[in-house]
């Protein structure tokens, strides 16, 4: 049974169904072939080709740092359903409220995120 209340239960419910959303919206956005491919080579010089690959290759990093964002939005909202929301999935113990109120998809305590 989880400590949180009913009230927060249900704000971090909604909450967390608009990141989720948020999320899904980003990913989609990069996932999507890119609208002008611009017939750009890539020769020995630095220029637009190369800037365009500098820019897919950050592009990439997002894209896997909002995908673990969403994994951790998911599971989250996998311990609400399972009432465990605001227990540590690694030792157990009561994640502080002050954890949850500023990452409310947190799922490990402090000690065991920093260790991990």
């Amino acid at each position: 049974m989880t400590h949180v209340d009913a009230a927060a239960l249900r704000q971090a419910e909604t909450a967390l169904a608009g990141r989720r959303a948020e999320a899904e919206a980003e990913l989609a956005a990069l996932e999507a072939p890119p609208s002008d491919t611009g017939g750009i080579s890539f020769g020995k010089r630095v220029g637009d080709g190369t800037a365009l690959a500098v820019e897919r290759l950050a592009q990439v990093a997002v894209h896997d740092g909002i995908g673990a964002l969403l994994a951790e939005v998911r599971r989250a909202q996998a311990k609400l359903a399972e009432g465990t929301y605001g227990h540590c999935d690694r030792c157990g113990t009561a994640i502080p409220a002050e954890r949850l109120e500023a990452r409310l998809w947190a799922t490990h305590c402090v000690s065991c995120a920093t260790s991990s």
